[in-house]
């Protein structure tokens, strides 16, 4: 059987492709759609079409190890990870900055620093260098700084005080909030249920980043495109 086709009853590698394409053609929206955006905006609109292009190029590389090996492509998973989603809590900083907002480097970092710990927690569980269940503990602390400072936090505060981004800032955060938690989810049923089942944990990781790293990307290309108007 030549496992080098996708198969049309691998749901899973399916989800793969489809994801690909999604952010190949998220990207060329954003970096094109950024050249109509006033220059406050540019730089954010620049960064969407960045998590974006990672992503494809990661996807493409996690959809192939996907239908050839049959296996979960974590490494390429957790690079693409580390990369975009760092990436996108500095985004939150930069829609502050484009509309003004005073906020401090404080909550740049910790933004920053939530995120790699976060990442870094669920790399060394879904790895074996750590248990499982510890990976997903250091993981959820990383998840509830970033909750916090977007929530009650200086960022919070910033965008409140800011009529213009402050709808934007909103929906971005239940993003956070909301979305976000397929992440967990998916580790929780792939990987604490007493067996792994990568099935379950990469369908569920390729919809978390389709919904995140997409509707991320057009929430900040809408406030740009209101604002410039």
């Amino acid at each position: 059987m030549d496992h080098s086709f996708l198969s049309g009853s691998d749901f899973v590698g399916i989800t793969f492709w489809v994801v690909s394409i999604a952010m190949w053609a998220s990207t060329i929206f954003f970096f094109y759609e950024g050249m109509r955006v006033s220059a406050k905006w540019r730089t954010s609109m620049v960064v969407a079409g960045l998590i974006t292009f990672i992503a494809a190029v990661h996807y493409m590389y996690m959809r192939e190890f996907w239908v050839t090996m049959g296996e979960s492509p974590v490494v390429y998973r957790y690079i693409d990870w580390v990369l975009t989603v760092p990436l996108q809590m500095v985004e939150f900083y930069l829609i502050l900055i484009a509309a003004g907002a005073a906020v401090s480097g404080g909550s740049f970092w910790r933004l920053l620093v939530g995120t790699l710990v976060m990442v870094i927690g669920g790399y060394l569980g879904e790895s074996g260098m750590i248990s499982i269940l510890l990976g997903f503990i250091i993981g959820m602390i990383g998840w509830a700084v970033i909750i916090w400072e977007i929530f009650r936090g200086e960022a919070s505060q910033a965008a409140s005080q800011n009529a213009s981004v402050s709808s934007a800032f909103n929906a971005m955060r239940l993003i956070v909030l909301i979305g976000w938690a397929i992440y967990p989810l998916g580790y929780v049923l792939g990987l604490m249920m007493g067996s792994v089942d990568a099935n379950t944990l990469n369908w569920i990781y390729n919809l978390a980043d389709f919904v995140n790293k997409i509707l991320f990307g057009l929430i900040i290309w809408n406030l740009a495109i209101k604002d410039t108007a």
